[in-house]
């Protein structure tokens, strides 16, 4: 497969065209952000330990019955994907009350959430992604009702896959985003799993182990990762 052209460089990633219009190439930089884009820095390592975080984490979901984007890994910070048409709608669920649900209302961190939350928003950094409904995703054009169902049952089924993962490992998944495409009409999964996009605790210390480090200047984010992924099975 050739690489071609850039097509779009994201916080953290950056995605290339192919020789095959139907498949993409995705580059894990080492580049990490927070507080949308106002904290930036280089990590070493990053791009190696997202990429092969995230190939780890599709394989389980795939085998789950989960559809994803993946394909394969080709290099230490580089998969190929499937070119999706995304839906510009990002589905949070979240276990465990931490980050802007406790800002937004004022409830405890650490509170167990029975059942977890389903939220969605709209995938637009110049507006702050701002938190929408099934409604306006309808009314607007972002998705059908169709996609949102079946978006909202991926969702949820990945959290029962991924939640024993981590909780076998000593974890708690607290929350995570996820955002989806379609290909030849199906809808799948075509978003990154890595402790960029979620948040995982310790399950006896409730240490964090995810990109909150970066965000709160607690350090060890790169050895943090790298535990997480040491606990689940995965050799960097």
């Amino acid at each position: 497969m050739e690489k071609r052209d850039e097509l779009y460089a994201g916080k953290a990633k950056s995605v290339y065209r192919t020789d095959d219009p139907q498949r993409l190439i995705l580059h894990f930089r080492d580049d990490t952000s927070a507080f949308d884009g106002k904290k930036k820095e280089s990590l070493a390592r990053k791009g190696m330990v997202n990429n092969k975080f995230n190939a780890f984490i599709m394989e389980k979901l795939q085998a789950a019955g989960i559809p994803t984007h993946f394909e394969k890994l080709i290099a230490d910070d580089e998969c190929v994907v499937k070119n999706l048409e995304m839906i510009p709608v990002e589905c949070v669920v979240r276990n465990v009350a931490a980050g802007g649900l406790v800002r937004r209302l004022g409830v405890e961190e650490g509170q167990a959430l029975t059942p977890p939350t389903f939220e969605l928003f709209l995938k637009d950094d110049a507006h702050g992604d701002p938190m929408i409904n099934e409604s306006l995703a309808e009314t607007f054009g972002w998705a059908t009702p169709e996609q949102l169902a079946t978006m909202k049952a991926l969702t949820f089924k990945v959290n029962d896959v991924l939640k024993q993962l981590f909780l076998d490992g000593g974890m708690l998944l607290v929350d995570y985003k996820l955002e989806f495409g379609l290909f030849d009409g199906e809808v799948m999964l075509g978003d990154e799993f890595s402790p960029d996009g979620c948040r995982l605790w310790d399950a006896n210390t409730r240490e964090k182990m995810d990109k909150d480090r970066f965000r709160q200047g607690l350090g060890g984010v790169i050895e943090a990762y790298e535990e997480v992924g040491r606990r689940i099975g995965i050799t960097f």
